[in-house]
């Protein structure tokens, strides 16, 4: 992490801005932006202009609030197109997604979290189902509760690990682990079985399975997970689907290794 004294402060107070927005997945006025970041109004308000005239903010002129401007979406797009992994792994994840008609993601860790663990959601297959309660490509989210999340931290560094620990893990149903002695046993866990499974742990009736895609060197890249209700994965298919993911996984990083 670069020392404060590095830091360009007026582009620093531009990314929080953009990543208050992205957090909240909401317009914003000046008044709740200065008052989330601890900004002074006029500072937030002349950063808000310089994002705007350059596309990366937007203000709704009915309520003069702002949002994420079509900027963000062309460089994410453009990421997107440009990513060896997701070319890669798009079909296979297409195919996963076809044969058990469930939401497929792709997903990185987000090396920019701040107070516990993200990922950030970089492809998505959607369910050929009516009911799909998953988010969208670009959005960022827990790892502590989350099949993909986990399955990241449990093959990712100890480095990064240990920057959180002692941080308060949010909980989001009463099937959340917040204890992170119990969720570093977990971690262990996934990495003996090859893939993380969430348990409503993010939403009720919502259950995911995920395993790891690896590069070079056997470093974790990303991690891809099967989402859907609770009563379809939590099936007489279950024990199918994780050998599924699992295969699908191996299948990926043999090709990006």
């Amino acid at each position: 992490m670069a020392k404060e004294s590095e830091l360009i402060h007026s582009i620093d107070r531009a990314l929080d801005i953009l990543l208050l927005l992205q957090q909240e997945g909401k317009e914003m006025g000046v008044t709740q932006i200065g008052t989330s970041l601890g900004m002074y109004k006029s500072t937030v308000y002349r950063t808000l202009n310089t994002l705007e005239n350059k596309g990366f903010v937007q203000q709704n002129p009915d309520n003069g609030k702002y949002w994420l401007g079509m900027k963000l979406y062309s460089l994410g797009m453009l990421i997107r197109e440009k990513s060896h992994l997701t070319s890669i792994a798009y079909s296979y994840a297409k195919e996963l997604s076809e044969k058990y008609r469930e939401v497929v993601h792709i997903s990185v860790l987000d090396k920019g979290a701040e107070h516990y663990p993200k990922h950030i959601i970089i492809d998505k297959i959607e369910s050929q189902q009516v009911l799909s309660l998953t988010p969208p490509i670009g959005s960022s989210a827990p790892c502590h509760c989350s099949a993909v999340g986990k399955c990241l931290l449990a093959f990712s560094s100890e480095q990064y690990i240990e920057k959180f620990l002692g941080h308060v893990l949010p909980k989001y149903t009463e099937k959340t682990i917040v204890q992170w002695d119990k969720l570093l046993t977990e971690l262990a866990e996934i990495r003996q079985k090859g893939y993380a499974l969430d348990d409503e742990e993010l939403e009720l009736g919502l259950t995911c399975l995920a395993a790891p895609i690896f590069g070079r060197g056997n470093d974790v890249l990303a991690a891809l997970s099967l989402s859907g209700p609770s009563s379809r994965v939590k099936s007489e298919r279950f024990a199918e689907m994780v050998a599924a993911i699992i295969q699908t996984t191996k299948m990926i990083s043999g090709q990006l290794r």
